[in-house]
C-alpha cells in the first residue's frame, strides 16, 4: 500500500489495483490534478475535508470514479448538483480489488453549543496488504485489525491526551500524521513526538507529496 499526503486530511491511498482519494478539503493542495482515480471518499461535510469547488474539477478529470460520502454530506452534494453515494456506518464498497468500510457515525464534540454532524471513519483494505483507517473527525470508533492509522494530530475537537488514548486503543503498528494544518512546523514536531512516545505508534510525518510505503 502506498499513501500520499496532500495536506491536512487528504490522502491518496493506492493498493495494487485501486487508487482512492480521501477527504479533499480546502487546506489540501494538488489533489485536483490527480487522474486515474477509482473513488473519492468523504468522511464529513466540513470544508477542511471537502472542497466542493475543486471536487467538481477533480471529478471531471476522473470520469467514472465513485464519489461516496457520509449520508448527510452526500445529500448536501446532491443539492449542489454533484451525485454522491451515501455511505452509512457498517456499509462497504468494493473498488478494483480493494474494500472500503464505513464506521462510526458522529463528528467529535467541538463545543456543547455546536450541533454534532455526521462523520464516518473509513477502513481501506486489500488482500495481502495493510488495512488503513482514516477516522475523519472522531476518536469514538476503534475498529479492530488496523495496521496503518491516519492520526488527526491537532483539532479544535481534540486534546493531545485524547489523541494518545485513541492511538493506544486502535493499536496499529504504524501511522500517518494528518489534520495538521492548524499547527506550525515546531508544533507538528511536538505533537508527533508525544504521539510516538506515549501512543506507542510509529508515526510517520509525510514530507510534501512524497509517497509513503506500507
Amino acid at each position: 500500500m502506498r499513501v500520499t499526503h496532500f495536506g491536512h486530511s487528504c490522502l491518496l491511498v493506492e493498493t495494487a489495483a485501486a487508487r482512492v482519494l480521501l477527504d479533499p478539503g480546502v487546506f489540501s493542495h494538488g489533489f485536483e490534478e490527480l487522474t486515474g482515480l477509482d473513488a473519492v471518499l468523504v468522511t464529513h461535510a466540513h470544508p477542511d475535508h471537502l472542497d466542493v469547488e475543486r471536487l467538481g474539477v477533480l471529478l471531471e478529470a476522473n470520469d467514472g470514479a465513485l464519489l461516496a460520502a457520509e449520508p448527510a454530506t452526500a445529500a448536501s452534494l446532491e443539492e449542489s448538483g454533484i451525485t454522491a453515494r451515501p455511505l452509512h456506518p457498517g456499509e462497504h464498497v468494493e473498488l478494483a480489488g480493494a474494500r472500503v468500510e464505513a464506521a462510526g457515525g458522529r463528528h467529535a464534540v467541538i463545543h456543547a453549543d455546536l450541533p454534532r454532524i455526521g462523520n464516518v471513519g473509513l477502513l481501506l483494505s486489500a488482500e495481502g496488504e495493510p488495512t488503513l483507517f482514516h477516522p475523519g473527525d472522531s476518536y469514538e470508533t476503534v475498529p479492530a485489525g488496523v495496521d496503518v492509522l491516519a492520526v488527526p494530530v491537532a483539532a479544535p475537537w481534540a486534546a493531545l491526551k485524547e489523541t494518545v488514548e485513541f492511538a493506544r486503543a486502535v493499536g496499529a503498528a504504524t501511522g500517518v500524521a494528518i489534520h495538521e494544518a492548524i499547527l506550525s512546523a515546531p508544533g507538528r514536531t511536538v505533537y508527533g513526538n508525544q504521539v510516538r512516545t506515549l501512543g506507542g505508534l510509529d508515526l510517520r510525518e509525510p514530507q510534501g507529496t512524497t509517497p509513503l510505503e506500507f
